[in-house]
């Protein structure tokens, strides 16, 4: 009798658990998504840390053996660390150290107001990065606007790089055929035109999970806008900088990209004569998640050459 009221207190203690967490998930969708990924994060061996650089505190992921070739990876507008959750076991596993840092304003890092959130300031924070933690000169990447800040930072201070990853990236001095507002997206409708624009044949989003992406985009609009406004100036382009790349550089690019274009891939190919350019059939802006299988092995031959 005791062991049945045993385990009848532990399933009535999973009932609630598991109403706690549809509630959670009907009424905080991205709240328990992150909630979730952040414990398999924590299952696959990846490691939080933080530091302070240039006197904004940052939220970092390290994965992989502490001794191994180290490699550096940037995300994107509106991104964070997680979005290389699918290609960095791919690094860590071939032996790779991987670091990937939050930029201020994004993820876990620091929102600091004065800050300018421009491509160059941000370069400066990812160089700062690579020198403060004492990392030596590691192999940099960077996806889309981080691709455009790695392109910056290899640039300014190629001492600190090796060889450089360039994935589905802006750049070069391009208006972008798009409404670049849909970055801050006000309706459910251009959320839709977002998806679109990031991934061929996307997946509908549930309409309660697209009220709780757009409460969070309000909330960090302030940021993307910022950052956009230095963007479309185009007073950071890298059309100059490129052909002045000594390392080795992969521009890997997804066919069906509506962001940044496979010809933007091909016109800083062509810029760089020491570079190699892989394209991702079926794959869109959001290759280095949806093409992580072909694109994964690729990366770690090139880093191995």
């Amino acid at each position: 009798m005791k062991r049945a009221n045993k385990w009848l207190r532990a399933l009535g203690i999973l009932a609630g658990l598991a109403f706690i967490c549809g509630i959670a998930l009907v009424w905080r969708p991205v709240s328990f998504f992150n909630g979730s990924m952040y414990l398999q994060e924590k299952l696959s061996g990846a490691e939080n840390h933080s530091v302070i650089i240039d006197g904004i505190h940052l939220h970092y992921l390290a994965q992989g053996p502490v001794t191994g070739p180290v490699v550096v990876l940037v995300h994107g507008l509106g991104g964070r660390a997680e979005d290389w959750r699918l290609l960095a076991p791919y690094l860590s596993k071939a032996g790779f150290r991987v670091y990937m840092p939050d930029l201020p304003g994004y993820g876990r890092s620091e929102r600091p107001r004065n800050f300018s959130y421009s491509v160059r300031d941000e370069a400066a924070v990812v160089t700062d990065f690579i020198k403060s933690l004492g990392l030596g000169q590691v192999n940099l990447g960077g996806w889309s606007m981080g691709g455009w800040i790695v392109q910056i930072v290899a640039s300014q201070h190629p001492e600190v790089v090796r060889r450089l990853m360039v994935f589905d990236s802006a750049g070069l001095y391009v208006r972008p055929n798009w409404d670049t507002n849909l970055f801050i997206p006000k309706s459910a409708a251009q959320l839709d035109q977002l998806e679109a624009l990031l991934m061929p044949q996307p997946s509908p989003i549930p309409a309660f999970v697209a009220r709780d992406i757009l409460r969070n985009s309000r909330e960090h609009a302030w940021v993307i806008r910022r950052a956009l406004d230095t963007m479309l100036t185009g007073q950071d382009a890298t059309d100059a900088l490129l052909p002045k790349l000594k390392m080795p550089v992969l521009f890997l690019w997804g066919a069906e990209d509506r962001i940044t274009p496979l010809e933007l891939g091909r016109k800083m190919h062509e810029l760089v004569p020491q570079s190699e350019l892989d394209v991702f059939k079926g794959c869109g802006h959001l290759a280095p998640e949806q093409c992580t299988g072909e694109m994964g092995p690729r990366l770690v031959q090139f880093l191995r050459e």
